[in-house]
């Protein structure tokens, strides 16, 4: 146990001399008596809210349940607005900035008077940004997943956000319905705060961070307006405070086998494709090496469990009336690390000891299993030599195995201008190709890879193709869209040198992906391709073109990626 004097705020505040007296006296500045703060535990509790961003909108008020956790537990409580990452508005996308809010809390975290801290998020790219910044400095801490929102409501039909938004939309290109109903549509899709109420990025990141052992149990599906959901951040914050005094960091959870652990969730949860660039990032952060080689054998040998959209039947909130995720992991059993530790427990095996499962048709048992192998499969093959992904649970069976003439997008506005003409000659055999949409190309890999079929073939009742994109989508989205095709177009890779009428062969089963053209022919073409220039000439996205990775490497930074001593700041 840690004394009072091994503190690390005490750096700041407890020594002799000019520094600690005016840390102390502007501390009192703020408010503080000193009986209130000296010698106990800082806790900064980095929060996402915003206006902006409705699926954090309520965590103004939750941090309040936090600060009251910590300040039962002896802590000192300081709230930190850090950036928040909204998936519904931020352009290009979000993701171009993940690596920002990882480099501010990891540097917010490093540089004021902080001993352990609590991270709020949970709308797609905030949970993976918090961790990695927080991994990369190593304090205690604990993490407090925004929950889902409520299901929504139609014309006495379950809606989930995401998922039926891309259906109803398809049904609107259609004539099936119209601006009325799309109108009511808009107004019952997403009925509170909180994330995507369904499987997508959102929920299956919150719970790869609960199945790494950051969160109090059962906090990922707690719904974000439940009561519940106050109970456990108030936990969370007492939780912390013992985890400072018993000087346990995030890399005593952090480990190869928690990892592995969070992989093999997300797979029986059916969980988005976006989760294998987010964990492969986290786990680089912690020193810990994930391939997309490790998601194709884990998913090879664990089931689907969840019934939950898109790729089942249910919402989070039957989920987690069901069990939610301490039912699942019971479930999964040996294919788990039990030994390992969590914030709370010290092992998973006692941490899930008596979970029980309320509903064998939302969390089914391994014998009546959604799928018997998971939904997330690593493609590779000429087009895609350092691997693509594909959530083939998603996709209609026929297609999982198929070969058809390429139709070539080079950017996501022209498709999106030309995608319903019919001289372009598009079939519901031919294989859609965007390129450009890459980690470089997007910028930021936005989720544009679930490309639209054309109008006309809606209309004729088609509602999947095969898409091939170095694009990412919607863990809500669902099709056979080939994802993440690495190395991206915008880099040379073989995406670029793809022609429109050239037959592309996918084979979910045989794990690959080809394009059927020879190889002098496409030497030939790579001789004349060439690179496109930079996107910018200043600013983060100049930083962010000379320093992010390929997906399969998890688009991390470079420089924040790699190993290497930081030094903690000289207080006095």
């Amino acid at each position: 146990m840690k004394t009072p004097e091994q503190l690390r705020s005490h750096q700041w505040y407890g020594t002799e001399g000019l520094r600690s007296f005016s840390h102390r006296a502007r501390t009192r500045q703020l408010g503080y008596l000193p009986e209130e703060h000296l010698g106990k535990p800082v806790i900064a509790i980095l929060n996402t809210w915003s206006d902006i961003n409705p699926c954090h909108m309520h965590l103004r008020e939750r941090a309040e349940a936090v600060k009251r956790g910590v300040w039962q537990a002896g802590g000192f409580p300081l709230e930190f607005p850090v950036a928040t990452l909204s998936e519904t508005f931020q352009k290009p996308t979000p993701m171009l900035y993940r690596n920002l809010l990882a480099m501010e809390t990891e540097e917010l975290l490093r540089s004021y008077p902080v001993d352990g801290a609590v991270l709020m998020g949970g709308c797609d790219k905030t949970t993976p940004a918090l961790l990695m910044g927080a991994a990369s400095v190593d304090l205690p801490a604990v993490f407090v997943p925004a929950g889902p929102m409520l299901r929504g409501h139609w014309r006495g039909e379950t809606l989930g956000s995401g998922t039926d938004m891309w259906k109803y939309w398809d049904d609107r290109r259609a004539g099936l319905i119209g601006d009325r109903e799309l109108g009511e549509l808009e107004c019952g899709l997403a009925r509170s705060p909180g994330t995507c109420m369904t499987m997508g990025t959102a929920s299956t990141m919150t719970a790869a961070a609960e199945a790494l052992g950051l969160t109090i149990p059962g906090a990922s599906s707690i719904p974000a307006v439940d009561s519940g959901h106050h109970r456990m951040a108030a936990a969370a914050g007492r939780r912390v405070v013992d985890l400072v005094w018993q000087d346990q960091r995030l890399s005593r959870f952090l480990t190869r086998g928690s990892f592995e652990n969070a992989v093999t969730t997300v797979i029986a949860l059916g969980g988005s494709t976006n989760a294998v660039i987010h964990l492969i990032a986290m786990a680089g952060r912690s020193g810990v090496r994930l391939t997309l080689d490790d998601f194709d054998a884990i998913a090879r040998s664990t089931p689907v469990l969840a019934n939950v959209r898109p790729g089942g039947a249910y919402l989070m909130e039957d989920f987690h009336y069901a069990g939610g995720l301490p039912g699942l992991l019971g479930r999964l059993g040996d294919r788990l690390d039990l030994d390992r530790p969590t914030v709370t427990h010290a092992t998973l095996r006692e941490q899930l000891d008596g979970a029980l499962v309320h509903d064998d048709d939302v969390i089914r048992p391994p014998d009546n299993a959604l799928a018997a192998e998971g939904g997330i499969a690593v493609l590779r093959g000429n087009l895609a030599p350092d691997g693509a992904v594909v959530k083939h649970i998603a996709a209609e069976p026929h297609l999982l195995k198929h070969t058809g003439p390429a139709v070539v997008f080079d950017d996501y506005r022209q498709m999106q201008k030309t995608i319903d003409d019919p001289s372009l000659g598009v079939t519901a055999d031919s294989v859609l190709v965007l390129r450009g949409a890459g980690p470089l190309g997007g910028p930021g890999m936005p989720e544009y890879g679930m490309l639209p079929i054309p109008k006309y073939l809606l209309e004729q009742g088609v509602r999947d193709m095969v898409r091939i994109s170095d694009a990412r989508m919607s863990g809500t989205s669902y099709g056979a869209c080939v994802l993440h095709v690495a190395p991206e177009s915008y880099v040379g890779g073989p995406l670029a040198l793809v022609r429109t009428g050239d037959l592309v062969t996918l084979d979910v089963q045989a794990r690959t992906l080809r394009l059927e053209v020879d190889d002098e022919e496409l030497a030939d073409r790579r001789a004349a391709w060439q690179a496109p220039g930079p996107r910018y000439g200043r600013g983060y996205g100049a930083l962010y073109q000379e320093q992010i990775t390929q997906a399969d490497a998890g688009c991390d930074f470079a420089f924040l990626s790699r190993p290497g001593e930081v030094p903690d700041p000289y207080a006095g």
